[in-house]
């Protein structure tokens, strides 16, 4: 199994691993930012359709929406440590 560090060190150009860092945090950003908008959406349908379960709802909404949050972290993370290790 191929590691991080070994692609990182075998990598002759670093602004490439610095490129593909950038991207990564790009793409990580967009689909949190995609994934909570159709969460969102897709709540306010569910409440429009069933107004006694908006509770239930509600909270499934923001349990999902932190759970996305902290894999886009993550993401960033990671791709600030390839750009800046």
């Amino acid at each position: 199994m191929i590691t991080l560090s070994i692609i990182l060190q075998v990598a002759a150009n670093m602004a490439m691993a610095k490129a593909g860092a950038g991207l990564g945090a790009g793409v990580a950003a967009i689909g949190a930012g995609i994934g909570i908008g159709r969460i969102g959406g897709d709540a306010m349908q569910g409440i429009a359709r069933q107004p006694e379960a908006v509770n239930d709802i509600r909270s499934n909404m923001i349990i999902s929406a932190a759970l996305i949050e902290g894999v886009a972290f993550f993401a960033i993370v990671i791709c600030l440590l390839i750009l800046f290790v």
